[in-house]
């Protein structure tokens, strides 16, 4: 019964009983408890015998059926659905244009009933609907890339959305929104930071912790604090615009190669890691917080540099690591490995043999921390001074991740020399790394 969506079996006749439908108002008793509000769908796939309402505070909650379980129709309501997208306003005279290229995660995402799952939207011009005051801010010029869940990006897909961010920005965009699930959304901002070259206007990514089907989602404020720092924030580098705080003040705005999700559900997220925040935007005003950026240049000459090379590891060093896996590594072809190893950047002294064999091999070895906070030093306790002997790369402050997307990027993009990528590896190219790091960069 298409108007009973999901229900089965003796909830489905209860409801049939009182002449029920999906989106109409109901009351249910059980025990002691009474709850009011507007009969959804039900997943197909989740417990046969749950009932789902809408309540009057915005959430869903699921009822078990079962004897003794009294619902009441209260009243007819309309079924659940998603509005069609207001047409696109018309681009007023001095307002600044910005791209918002979505592809896929939680903030453009809606509540699919078969299974109760989260999918990501069809059309980036729903997000009209979902958010009008987009166009107060800037005329969005608004494309569907990608619809995938941030775990299933790829390289190719970080090449995908450099061509793309490129090509508005050479089309006359003053700024670009990519809309990107949370989970890899700093390694896609650390693989755009480098392959945008010369970059004239911001590139800003969002993500959303909470679907904006939920009351206490934070896709709505992401949104509007990236859409204002692309188009009247001063710097031009690649950023992550999220909640600066579980309220609803401000929105930070991180370095795209200093940024790092730290936490699974919290609004606030994201942190900069080893470096001061960018920026933030609050009351609808871009704030710098950081002096050394790259300020705002349309006349600067944009040059993409986006291909990765998919050979390159990033090895986590733990007690008994196995040091087979990087023999493996080594002859499975693979050109570069990050080493993510304890403290000051050092490994158990048995995996010694298989990076030497690695380096001989033509592989480069490069050394990051473990540590969130401070910067490799290998020349401090032996184990670090056999590994420089060796020809590991140290890393300085870098973060592993944006390590593992920089060697990808030096060895598909500027060199296949082993030598020259090691030494690539230690220039700065997007601030990712600094010539020193404050004791009192923490996290708060």
């Amino acid at each position: 019964m298409a108007e009973l969506s999901g229900y089965s079996g003796p909830l489905l006749e209860a409801l049939k009983a009182i002449g029920a439908e999906v989106g109409d108002r109901i009351r249910v008793r059980k025990r002691d408890l009474v709850l009011e509000g507007i009969l959804m769908p039900r997943p197909v796939l989740g417990d046969r015998e749950c009932l789902v309402i809408k309540l009057d505070s915005g959430y869903n909650v699921g009822i078990r059926f079962e004897e003794g379980t009294v619902i009441e129709k209260l009243g007819p309501g309309a079924r659940p659905g998603f509005v069609k997208p207001p047409a696109k306003p018309e681009k007023a005279p001095g307002m600044p244009e910005v791209a918002l290229i979505s592809t896929g995660g939680t903030i453009a995402s809606r509540v699919e009933y078969r299974t109760g799952a989260v999918k990501p939207a069809l059309e980036a011009e729903d997000l009209y609907a979902l958010f009008p005051e987009l166009a107060n801010i800037a005329f969005v010029r608004a494309e569907v890339l990608y619809s995938l869940l941030s775990e299933d990006m790829l390289p190719e897909n970080w090449s995908g959305m450099a061509e793309r961010a490129a090509h508005h920005i050479k089309s006359g965009a003053d700024g670009v929104v990519i809309a990107h699930g949370t989970d890899t959304m700093a390694y896609s901002a650390a693989a755009l930071a480098f392959a945008l070259r010369g970059l004239p206007v911001p590139v800003v990514f969002v993500g959303s912790q909470r679907s904006s089907d939920r009351p206490s989602s934070d896709a709505a404020l992401n949104l509007l604090g990236a859409l204002v720092a692309a188009a009247r924030g001063p710097f031009a580098e690649v950023a992550v615009a999220m909640h600066e705080g579980m309220g609803d003040e401000a929105i930070a705005v991180h370095r795209g190669t200093r940024v790092r999700k730290c936490h699974t559900s919290r609004r606030d997220a994201f942190r900069s890691i080893n470096a001061p925040q960018l920026a933030r935007v609050i009351g609808g005003q871009v704030q710098m917080l950081a002096d050394d950026y790259t300020p705002r240049d349309p006349g600067r000459e944009l040059e993409v540099k986006a291909c990765f090379e998919r050979k390159v590891a990033l090895l986590k060093f733990y007690p008994g690591f196995d040091s087979a896996v990087i023999n493996w590594l080594v002859e499975a072809g693979y050109k570069g490995i990050v080493l993510e190893g304890t403290g000051l950047g050092h490994v158990g002294f048995y995996c010694l043999d298989s990076v030497r064999r690695a380096i001989r091999e033509g592989v480069v070895v490069c050394m990051a921390s473990q540590c969130l906070w401070g910067r490799v030093n290998m020349n401090v306790y032996e184990r670090g001074r056999d590994l420089l002997a060796a020809g590991v790369v140290p890393l300085e402050d870098m973060l592993p991740e944006v390590a593992l997307v920089k060697l990808m990027w030096v060895l598909g993009s500027l060199t296949d020399d082993p030598e020259e990528a090691g030494r690539l590896m230690r220039q700065p190219f997007a601030r990712e790394i600094a010539p020193r790091s404050p004791i009192s960069v923490m996290a708060p």
